[in-house]
This record gives structure tokens, sequence and C-alpha cells, in this order.
């Protein structure tokens, strides 16, 4: 079989290269994948670059989600499951999902509802979740209540303002360039601005003396600084990402006077926290959504586990539209 491994860390690019290995033989209380589409996520890349939150020992597969059927049954769980179901990874696999065949456990995995795309499923259990998770863990929302989120073209912030719009939650989007503008008012937000000091006054009159109360932050720096200076007093400043990779630099003022809550959120952490009817109690909703069309992911190009190095660096791209699928 195919797979991409990393024997170094260092530039994705460089790094990662194609391999064959033999199709892996499940022990009794473990179950084969077939994969067949897997996205390329900063995650991704981070972890080829040495720089994730935690590291695998080398060489390694990247890849932490996928679409997948089950393709072999250990002994010990042949009552519980079917060869060809459709299902996804729940959690980063220890082998990488980046692989034609990988092996997991029981728990690794979530059934798929049927005829649900496999290229959209593949993208349900990182970005969809992350952006669930930041709406629904840290303040009470209701219909008709502003949310904040910069980055928001990205593929959290695509979900956030869908499922906000699902939700009745009113959108205040910031992005880098112009040009994203209008798609992500077809998306649903409310008002979409440039992540710029010159838009605090175009934000304050979209949402008006109702200021949002929750603040979601993917790229750090001075983006993060000004949703602060337009949250509500006792707001929470959530961030899930630094795509800026700047730090933080927080004035008193704003843990003095407006007395914000600053916190952090990492799914993967989440993941391992949550219990399994909590875990799959959001993905069954996230997978009827997305099966709905309701939340769909958009998708920049897709290319084959042979072309990964060629998938690694149309992921790197700044102005791509979407996300980059590896199909096997």
């Amino acid at each position: 079989m195919k797979a991409a491994l990393f024997r170094k860390f260092g530039q994705p690019a460089d790094c990662v290269e194609l391999a064959e290995k033999p199709v892996p033989e499940p022990k009794s209380d473990q179950l084969r994948l077939r994969i067949h589409y897997s996205p390329v996520h900063p995650s991704d890349l981070n972890l080829i670059e040495g720089v994730y939150g935690t590291l695998p020992e080398l060489p390694a597969c990247p890849g932490g989600e996928a679409s997948a059927t089950i393709d072999a049954v250990g002994e010990q769980l042949n009552d519980d499951f079917t060869v060809g179901t459709s299902v996804i990874l729940t959690s980063r696999p220890s082998e990488g999902a980046w692989s034609e065949y990988i092996l997991v456990h029981a728990n690794e995995i979530h059934a798929l509802p049927e005829n649900i795309d496999p290229e959209q499923a593949s993208m349900l259990a990182i970005n969809p979740a992350t952006a669930w998770c930041l709406l629904e863990n840290f303040t009470s929302l209701n219909p008709g209540d502003w949310i904040m989120l910069n980055s928001a073209n990205s593929a959290v912030g695509c979900c956030l303002i869908q499922l906000a719009r699902e939700r009745g939650l009113k959108t205040l989007a910031f992005v880098r360039r112009e040009e994203t503008i209008p798609p992500l008012l077809e998306l649903g937000a409310n008002c979409v601005l440039l992540d710029e000091a010159d838009s605090l006054n175009s934000a304050r009159e979209a949402f008006g003396s109702t200021p949002p109360r929750l603040a979601l932050n993917g790229v750090g720096g001075d983006s993060a600084l000004r949703m602060m200076d337009l949250l509500a007093d006792e707001g929470f400043h959530v961030t899930y990402g630094a795509m800026s990779r700047r730090s933080l630099k927080v004035p008193n003022k704003f843990l003095i006077f407006k007395r914000l809550t600053l916190t952090g959120f990492w799914v993967t952490r989440w993941l391992e926290s949550a219990s399994s009817d909590e875990i799959s109690s959001m993905l069954n909703n996230l997978a009827e959504l997305m099966k709905e069309g309701v939340l769909h992911m958009p998708i920049a190009e897709v290319f084959p586990i042979t072309e990964v190095k060629s998938a690694v660096l149309a992921a790197q791209t700044d102005r791509r539209e979407g996300k980059i699928l590896i199909k096997f």
C-alpha cells in the first residue's frame, strides 16, 4: 500500500515522501480501515515542522482525520462492526491517516449516515467539531446574539458562520482580503469587515448597543486585541488558533475594567476528555447538518496520494479558498 512518511522535522514539502508499506493485519481488538479522503490541515503541517502540541516518534505518517470504510474486523469485534461500514476518525490515529490502510481501535471511529459525501465527511471531526465546541462551551447564547470571529474565511470560520446561522446567531466576521467578503456574506455572515483598525467604528455600527459576548480568535496579535476592544464587558475571548504566529500582549484595561475572560481551546484535548456520548451526539448532529447541506466545507483541490508533495505545497498557499484533500 501507499503511505506518506516524514523521517525528520522541517519544511513539509521537503520532508514528506511517498512510501510503499505492507497492508497491516488487524489484531483481534482492531479494525482495518480503507481510507478514502484525508484533508491537509495546518496541524498536519505543524506536525511535520515539529511545532505541534504533541509530536510522534520518527519516521511517522501525517494525517489527523479521514473518511474511510471498515475493511477488516478483528475477531473480538465481529459482533459489533461490519465490513463496508462508512466511518470517520474521531482522533488522530497513532499511525497517521495519510495511508491507504490503517489500523484503529473501536473507540477511534464514528459511523456515518448513509449517502453522506465522503469528501465532506473527511473534514467533519476537526474543524466543524471545533466550531461546534466554541459555540457550546463558553457562554450562553440566544437567537439574535452577536458573536465575533477573525480568520473568518478559514475552515473553522466558515463552519462557525454556518452553525451560527443555523442557531439564529449573528456573526461579525473579520478577514484579511476584500475578495473574501462576498462569499462569506453569501454563506450567512451578517457583517464582514477587513481585519484592521479602521474597521472598529464600522463594527460598532453593525452591532449597535448589543456588543458580542463571545470572540473567537484564530489569528492572535493585533487582530485578537481589536476583538477584545469590541467585546462586551465580561465577555469571553477564546483563542483556538494562531495563524499570525504573533503572541498576545494584553492591555491591563481589558482585564481590569472590562473584566474579560481570556481562555483557549484545542479540540484534540476536548475529544480526549469528553464522554463517548458527548462526542457521538456532536458528530451525529454535525453529520446530519452536513448531509442536509446546511454545513458545507469549501474544497480548493483534491490530490491523489501519489502527489502528496504537491498537496502539501498547495495547502501552504495563502490565497487558497478551501481545503486541500488527499484522495486514496
